[in-house]
């Protein structure tokens, strides 16, 4: 039973214990109904105290029950938190820790609470696309006032205790502990101070009114609206916070009920719940156990203080890890270590980071221009220039210094994680660790397992990658890894629509208004064109038969690299983001066009989307049929963390799940008979085209 009943003289208590976050599954709810029932049927217990086992009160739904049966079956929150609200006898919710989603509406249907200090309060559920269900639009706004409750409702993000303790007429908290360590020995003295008191206070009975009514919800909508333009949930969050204050309090749990199982069938809750789901599958490699032992990481070193060995180091010394820097010339260090000062002095003057976090900071790095210094490291990551023979001299040195057992890691976005290994007589040591730019603030590692990287390094790197904070996805070697692999695709396909009729502010309108962060040619300016020109001479001698558009190597050609020299696709004015549509680029893609002898056709947005966003699917396809990434979900997280795909969709292979994957192949189908596209290529890969046929989805 995952929820303990013990009594404490004339006290019971009930004690939620389903780690790591006392989730409220089945067996959890049918725990809390029998020891209510227990409890309610012994003379001796005058009140009932419910607290939670570890380190959560209860953060809410348990995740394992997620889209299965018991989620829905009897007793459901709404039934456990009626037996509360119907008991004979006081209860007190004594809260610490984490009172989330369920939790905190399971706390709110008990008759008192105290909470302890540090308690992080909230209502998640809108991170989900769904709103709390069991209760909390009704209950909070009449505990907490209508505005501070919809505010938590519609943000979802966590708030201390203590702070909403402050808030005038609160009475979310009947009292604050002293300290969580004397929490239980107050919510028992508590108990037995109210355990007489007549009636018993029902969250329910409390009045609940907006002075300014209609005027209110209607700027709150506005608001809303403006925040959240491919999410549904937020809005519904103002019109069920709404029903709490213009209905009776049955009627306004009926509108949030009707409300929440709506949202539930909605693409985009679909979508954010899967994501929520392969986020923390992301971690788990199924041949890695989860108990395998662990190489210990005290301390790394990083070669390399250009833009991408700085942004690697932040993410070590925002963890409290101390960093060691190498470069080959002094001004090189100087100019790295200036950056990084600049970045974090950025953070001071935002009031982001305190002054003294600043300093404590940059007091964990240190430099050297040797490698002989760096042999105490136990992680090494090299973040030098592409060139796999700038790399072979990099990881000989690495070595030679590095003690046994040090994990010695390649930044590399591309090149092949066996052939860097095997410049070292340690290739079970040698991982490659994408960081994606910039690399402080981006959220996603691709984590290259090479075919003789040790498991409790895979294991090791995976621990590191949640203590600086990243989602880390594992991919196999090949070329481009996961993400860079399918991003080609993307970017042939772009080409091809210029070579067709579009222009690059055309197919980027279209990609943006699907969801994507930024279209494919503003993407290119961003990350610089010179470098897809560089893969693609590549290509050029490697795959001969593989075809391009040639508008790209001409813009190349005109030294149009991108923002970082003020011209791209686009033009750009210096300190602006700004993409300025380029007239002379517009004419340069025309005249390649009638070269060719191609005349123009319209191109409709949905054409755009579909060529650009299949292509990231089929070629997905052949990357997990190869096995170079364990599952259809890892694809998603490196997609939505790595190149702005929009979150309400989930992901490509998400998104073509929801498309059915009979359309998506039928519609590469009919790409593959446009003669200006690449037949090859449309063919469905063997795992869709399987899929598809027999009717099932990726994920």
């Amino acid at each position: 039973m995952t929820a303990q009943y013990q009594v404490h003289g004339d006290i019971a208590v009930i004690t939620l214990n389903n780690p790591p976050v006392n989730g409220l599954g089945l067996s959890t709810r049918q725990g809390i109904a029998d020891g209510m029932a227990q409890a309610n049927a012994d003379a001796a217990v005058k009140a009932i105290v419910i607290t939670g086992a570890g380190k959560a009160f209860s953060g809410g739904a348990d995740i394992n029950e997620f889209g299965k049966p018991t989620a829905l079956q009897e007793p459901n929150l709404i039934s456990v938190i009626s037996v509360l609200e119907n008991s004979t006898k006081p209860v007190v919710a004594a809260m610490h820790t984490v009172a989330m989603g369920g939790g905190l509406e399971l706390a709110m249907g008990c008759h008192y609470r105290i909470a302890a200090p540090g308690t992080s309060i909230a209502l998640p559920e809108v991170k989900l696309g769904l709103l709390p269900g069991a209760g909390g639009t009704q209950r909070l706004p009449r505990l907490l006032g209508v505005e501070a409750a919809l505010n938590i409702i519609v943000s979802g993000e966590p708030i201390k205790a203590e702070m909403l303790a402050m808030l005038p007429g609160q009475k979310l908290f009947d009292k604050m502990a002293t300290s969580p360590e004397s929490l239980a020995e107050e919510a028992l003295a508590y108990a037995r101070s109210v355990a007489d008191v007549r009636p018993l206070p029902l969250v329910r009975d409390l009045k609940c009114k907006h002075p300014q009514g209609d005027a209110y919800f209607q700027f709150a909508r506005n608001m809303v609206k403006g925040m959240s333009k491919n999410f549904p949930a937020p809005a519904k969050c103002v019109d069920a916070v709404e029903a709490a204050t213009k209905k009776k309090f049955d009627e306004g749990m009926a509108v949030e009920r009707e409300i929440f199982i709506n949202l539930m069938w909605t693409a985009e809750s679909k979508s954010l719940r899967h994501l929520f789901l392969a986020e923390r599958a992301a971690s788990k490699i199924p041949d890695v156990p989860a108990d395998t032992a662990q190489r210990a990481i005290n301390s790394i070193a990083v070669i390399g203080a250009g833009t991408m060995g700085g942004g690697i180091a932040m993410n070590f010394l925002n963890a409290g890890i101390p960093v060691k820097m190498l470069e080959m010339k002094q001004e090189a260090l100087d100019r790295g270590i200036a950056t990084i000062r600049k970045n974090y002095e950025a953070q001071v003057a935002k009031k982001k980071l305190k002054q003294d976090k600043y300093e404590q900071r940059m007091s964990l790095l240190t430099t050297t221009l040797s490698y002989d210094d760096l042999g105490t490291a136990e992680l090494v990551i090299e973040a030098v220039f592409e060139e796999i023979g700038v790399k072979e001299a990099v990881f000989k040195e690495l070595d030679r210094v590095m003690k046994p057992g040090a994990i010695l890691a390649s930044n590399t976005s591309t090149l092949d994680v066996d052939k860097i290994a095997s410049f070292t007589k340690r290739p079970e040591d040698v991982v490659g660790l994408h960081f994606f730019s910039p690399a402080n603030v981006m959220k996603l590692l691709e984590v290259v397992r090479g075919k003789e990287t040790a498991k409790d390094v895979m294991a090791t790197v995976m621990t590191v990658a949640k203590k600086i904070k990243k989602t880390a996805v594992v991919s196999g070697v090949c070329d481009g890894f996961i993400g860079n692999r399918m991003i080609e695709q993307y970017g042939r396909q772009g080409g091809f629509l210029l070579d067709e009729g579009c222009t690059p502010a055309q197919v980027d309108k279209a990609m943006e208004k699907f969801g994507m962060a930024m279209g494919p040619f503003r993407m290119g300016d961003l990350a610089g064109n010179d470098i897809g020109w560089a893969i693609r001479k590549r290509r050029y001698s490697e795959k001969p038969d593989m075809k391009y558009s040639k508008t790209a190597d001409l813009l190349c050609e005109k030294g149009r690299f991108g923002q970082k020299v003020g011209k791209g696709w686009y033009d750009y004015v210096e300190g602006k983001r700004d993409a300025i549509p380029n007239a002379e680029v517009v004419t340069m893609i025309e005249e390649h066009r009638k070269a060719l002898g191609i005349t123009p056709r319209k191109i409709s947005d949905e054409e755009i989307v579909q060529r650009l966003v299949f292509s990231l699917v089929n070629e997905a396809a052949h990357i997990l049929e190869e096995g170079i990434a364990n599952k259809a979900s890892d694809i998603d997280i490196v997609y939505i963390f790595g190149y702005g795909f929009p979150a309400h969709r989930g992901g490509p292979m998400n998104y073509a799940d929801q498309v059915g994957l009979f359309n998506v192949v039928q519609a590469m189908n009919r790409f593959a008979l446009n003669p200006l596209d690449d037949a090859n290529f449309w063919k469905p890969a063997p795992l869709l085209a399987k899929l598809a046929a027999e009717g099932k989805s990726f994920n």
